[in-house]
């Protein structure tokens, strides 16, 4: 079984920055891609960054310019930097993994989801 434990979350004043980290865990031979969603109250789950093979990225446009995705393969870790934080970046952040290979099969995973709150 593969689980996600992120953190990294917290309150922030507008403008400021945090780093949120997830990190996989179980038996696993490889990860496709790893990536970052968010739910805001009242809102449906969007993407907001993920990190596919071959140091591919995607970004959600509301994003682009202000976070910054990493992935460090050999920890099965993934990193969300985010700059100039907006109140309208609040929200819960979930990580993602996609196709995690095992030896029990291929499975996608989340995590728990982590509480980001920007303050005006």
């Amino acid at each position: 079984q593969v689980q996600l434990v992120e953190s990294g979350g917290g309150l922030v004043q507008a403008g400021g920055s945090l780093e949120l980290s997830c990190a996989a865990s179980g038996s696993i031979f490889s990860i496709a891609a790893m990536g970052w969603h968010r739910q805001s109250p009242g809102q449906q789950r969007e993407l907001v960054a993920v990190s596919r093979s071959l140091g591919r990225t995607e970004y959600a446009d509301s994003v682009k310019g202000r976070f910054s995705i990493s992935r460090d393969k050999a920890k099965n870790t993934v990193y969300l930097r985010m700059n100039n934080l907006k109140p309208e970046d609040t929200g819960v952040y979930y990580c993602n993994a996609e196709r995690v290979a095992t030896p029990e099969g291929v499975f996608g995973s989340w995590g728990q989801g982590t509480q980001v709150t920007v303050s005006s």
